[in-house]
């Protein structure tokens, strides 16, 4: 993917948020990056709806910025294990970065574990990031937002995971979440202990949770995506033991059924709000 054309790789976004697009006044924007730890950026203004936004299971660290100019304001948010309820304020402009799934950037104060499930202010985990959360959310431009973002994180690292799950992630990922954990101990050599230990100091869950967030999100992404999606078949190729399953394990970490979210995605034109820059 590093060599498609920046619009292409955004429309292969597999780590999605989507009732945050449904839940956006007009246009959805991504912007490309291009910092190796970022996915991309997006903007978005939130309408009145009466029903809170939900923030779906996605293995990811997001920042999210309330460009409000007279209370600015930035959040971090590490990946919830099933869906939760986020609160915007209709009619505000956000601006949010999304890092790629299993990027943990060093600069911000707080462990792996501790963004699970969780989300704190963004000047708790930096403090000197005054500067950077008044002009983003006093800017109107997004591609403006998107350069002050890009200055912050020159020469920012990200925390260096071990070999094994670095290589976990990426079996993980490749395999949509649908591989046993039997099938990591032959890939790396080493013992489940041994692989949950390492992958739970890095990433701040077990292989097995984020293999059900992966899992969660190609299903999301085959249904966003899909001309038609048979549920059945979409159960067996992710590797569920039956429908029945599938659907419990979908409404537990979407917050809907997979036909009522079919519903609601294409009810809220969904692929059309969302705008490539």
């Amino acid at each position: 993917m590093a060599n498609l054309p920046i619009v292409n790789q955004l429309a292969h976004i597999h780590h999605k948020q989507p009732w945050l697009v449904m839940n956006a006044e007009q246009k959805f924007s991504l912007a490309g990056a291009n910092n190796e730890t970022i996915s991309h950026f997006y903007t978005f203004e939130a309408s009145d709806s009466r029903e809170a936004p939900f923030a779906i299971p996605d293995g990811c660290i997001d920042v999210l910025f309330d460009c409000n100019s007279s209370r600015p304001n930035a959040e971090v948010f590490g990946t919830p294990l099933e869906a939760i309820n986020i609160e915007l304020t209709a009619h505000n402009r956000y601006f949010g970065i999304r890092f790629k799934s299993g990027v943990m950037p060093d600069f911000l104060n707080v462990s792996a574990s501790e963004l699970i499930d969780n989300h704190y202010n963004l000047l708790d985990l930096i403090p000197n990031a005054n500067q950077l959360v008044e002009e983003v959310s006093n800017s109107n431009s997004f591609h403006h937002q998107v350069d002050l973002f890009n200055q912050f994180m020159i020469e920012k690292l990200q925390r260096q995971h071990t070999c094994t799950t670095t290589q976990i992630i990426q079996n993980i990922c490749q395999n949509q979440g649908n591989i046993k954990i039997k099938d990591l101990e032959d890939l790396t050599g080493y013992s489940i202990r041994t692989l949950q230990r390492k992958f739970q100091s890095d990433m701040g869950m077990s292989p097995k949770t984020y293999s059900r967030i992966i899992r969660c999100q190609s299903a999301v992404y085959q249904i966003n995506h899909g001309e038609k999606v048979t549920f059945s078949d979409l159960a067996y190729d992710l590797g569920f033991t039956d429908q029945p399953h599938f659907l419990r394990e979908f409404k537990r970490l979407v917050k809907a059924t997979p036909l009522n979210y079919q519903h609601r995605v294409k009810h809220a034109s969904y692929l059309s709000k969302i705008q490539y820059l």
